[in-house]
């Protein structure tokens, strides 16, 4: 070690091996053009037995240093050194420019030489603190004089490490495949969903479109008929063209039953959209036996929650549907508060935004044809995602057939 170098201790434990934690953290060091020792590295040897880490990271500089430990931190290193976390004054949406940029992993800051659970974990976001109490909260929603969370010391960050294949769900997120047979992953998807409800968890689902486009509407609004949605999540897109079906039959003018467009199909959305907006919204257009069938049709009979995103592409739009996002995105989150399970249905935008807001103990499973989908979320910081790569109409329709297996045509669960 040379005189002028910086060096820090830092600490680490969980399955490091099983979730490749231990080369991530070699890999940020090198990376960042500093060094690390080794000092001492203990196996956990079973499912419930933590590895431990502790090693010397060495920098040439004080920012260099600094530099690696923030790349360390998100990988479940912290300090040795037991500092509080240091906090500034935020300005009025804004705040100083060292602060602390939250993952989606449950995080902890030391304050008063105690730790505490940072709530509302999200990833992007900064950390609040007030009486006592930290939060995650988005930067527009910060105003001037709060006190945040800056640098790096007092904060611990725990990953959400790799189960040794307890259900099954690790083997699904170590790849995404298109060579897995659809049943299999259906059932795993299944039992995940049963253990959910079983423990009086939630289920969210995050539909795009196409889930009405290849068929798969009928299929999810049984779903919601049998108990097993908690809240929907969509634009759109998803309730004009699940009206439309219910009106005409067809999807973006394409008879679902023939598989064929229709003559001046192309008009049936618009048509659809208008009936709807002449009654003032989709409650309504159920309320009065407008509407009687189709996933927003169950969705609303069954008092669901549902929140539908509006975009700059969208047609009408249908008066339920939110056209300011920042209020969009709260509603979001609303309906995803301690949820349990989030399965996404080929909506990748809708999918990647959700995948935002989700702290990493949250599972999700991703149903679409394109592997990239999959990929991006995975690439926004998502690890947990499972991917399916098939179609979503007939991912849907083997779900509903395994599920569908309840005596009950409503799942209740004791409390």
């Amino acid at each position: 070690m040379s005189p002028q170098s910086h060096s820090e201790i830092v600490e680490a434990d969980g399955h490091l091996i099983d979730s490749r934690l231990l080369t991530s953290v070699f890999d940020k060091v090198i990376e960042r053009g500093a060094s690390f020792e080794v000092l001492d590295f203990a196996i956990g040897r079973t499912n419930d037995e933590f590895s431990h880490l502790r090693l010397r990271v060495t920098a040439e500089t004080a920012d260099g240093l600094r530099d690696v430990l923030e790349a360390l931190i998100p990988l479940g290193c912290h300090p040795r050194r037991h500092a509080d976390a240091r906090l500034a004054p935020a300005g009025d949406g804004f705040v100083p420019e060292d602060f602390y940029s939250t993952t989606n992993h449950k995080t902890q800051i030391r304050q008063g030489g105690r730790w505490l659970d940072v709530a509302d974990q999200r990833m992007d976001a900064v950390i609040a603190v007030a009486d006592g109490r930290a939060v995650c909260r988005k930067l527009r929603d910060i105003r001037a004089g709060e006190a945040v969370v800056c640098g790096v010391e007092g904060i611990r960050v725990v990953p959400a490490f790799q189960e040794r294949d307890r259900l099954g769900f690790a083997f699904m997120t170590n790849d995404v495949s298109t060579e897995r047979r659809v049943e299999v992953s259906v059932a795993r998807v299944v039992k995940m969903m049963r253990e959910a409800k079983a423990d009086g968890g939630r289920i969210v689902m995050v539909a795009g479109p196409v889930v009405v486009h290849s068929g798969g509407g009928p299929y999810l609004a049984r779903l919601v008929r049998q108990g097993w949605v908690d809240g929907l999540l969509a634009g759109n897109a998803l309730a004009v063209h699940d009206a439309e079906h219910a009106f005409f039959g067809t999807s973006l003018g394409v008879d679902l039953e023939a598989g064929l467009a229709v003559e001046d199909g192309h008009k049936h959305h618009m048509r659809a959209i208008n009936r709807i907006r002449r009654v003032g919204g989709l409650r309504e257009a159920v309320a009065e036996g407008i509407l009687t069938s189709g996933v927003m049709h169950d969705v609303i009979t069954h008092d669901i929650p549902f929140v539908l995103a509006g975009s700059i592409r969208d047609d009408g739009p249908l008066p339920d549907t939110l056209m300011d996002l920042t209020v969009a995105q709260e509603r979001y989150a609303e309906v995803l508060k301690d949820v349990r399970l989030v399965v996404m249905l080929s909506s990748m935008l809708h999918s990647i935004g959700v995948g935002n807001m989700l702290p990493a103990w949250v599972r999700v499973v991703c149903v679409d044809i394109n592997p990239a989908v999959v990929t991006k979320l995975s690439d926004r910081g998502s690890a947990q995602t499972a991917g399916i790569v098939t179609d979503v109409g007939l991912f849907l329709h083997h779900l509903s057939d395994q599920i569908g297996q309840e005596t009950r045509e409503r799942i209740t669960v004791e409390p």
